[in-house]
């Protein structure tokens, strides 16, 4: 048994990009734990490897998680201490992992969050927009006239707005944006943390021009302001 409380699930913030973007708290978290449940086990290992952590992996991604959520249960109820990460930052937001989270909270199970690196907070930090107030939106719809919608409800919002891109989808996201919120100041931050970061700032036609000349690759958070 490890020194810490048994039974409990944690939170365990990961590196955005730089493996250095892990605070000593997790690491020792994700070594003393009996197991740890990562969206993606090829990833997670490299990150365990670097770090020389030989804690047991299993899979928990979007495809497997509502089944595999009970049996994680059954073996936080036995006692063990379990960390769930996602492939980067801080898990749950815009990653699996929700309904693990929601059977915890009804068996009563210990749940502590490890914070740590967060692609929402570093872009809003870097972007220079208002953040006295600010709403996260995660991924939009991949369907341009649901997309659409969205967009049309956010451009009545007073707030600086964060979300999620995919690179393929960028340009169409960066087209409807402008046709349906008209001209925006906006920051478009790309690979955070990593070897090729980039943080952009113009409005939302100067982005669409850029993007169309250079082919979007890496991930995407971009801020809009109000």
């Amino acid at each position: 048994m490890n020194s810490f409380d048994s039974g409990t699930l944690y939170l365990v913030s990961t590196p955005i990009g730089n493996l250095e973007d892990i605070t000593l708290r997790a690491l020792r978290i994700l070594k003393e734990v009996d197991l740890i449940a990562a969206e993606d086990t090829r990833k997670t290992r490299g990150l365990l490897s670097h770090y020389e952590i030989k804690t047991p992996l299993t899979g928990y991604f979007e495809g497997n998680q509502q089944r595999k959520s009970e049996k994680l249960v059954a073996r936080l109820k036995a006692g063990e201490s379990i960390a769930l990460v996602s492939d980067a930052g801080t898990p749950i937001i815009s990653d699996p992992g929700y309904p693990l989270l929601q059977e915890c909270i009804a068996e009563s199970i210990s749940i502590i969050p490890i914070p740590g690196a967060s692609a929402v907070l570093a872009a809003a930090a870097v972007s220079g927009l208002p953040l006295h107030n600010f709403t996260f939106e995660g991924f939009l719809s991949p369907k341009s006239g649901k997309r659409k919608r969205q967009l049309a409800h956010l451009a009545k919002e007073d707030r600086t707005i964060i979300l999620f891109e995919s690179p393929h989808r960028l340009c169409r996201f960066l087209e409807d944006a402008i046709d349906v919120m008209g001209e925006r100041d906006i920051v478009i931050t790309r690979e955070l943390t990593k070897r090729f970061e980039e943080i952009y700032r113009g409005n939302l036609s100067e982005a669409l021009e850029k993007f169309r000349n250079t082919e979007p690759r890496g991930e995407f958070t971009i801020v809009i302001g109000a």
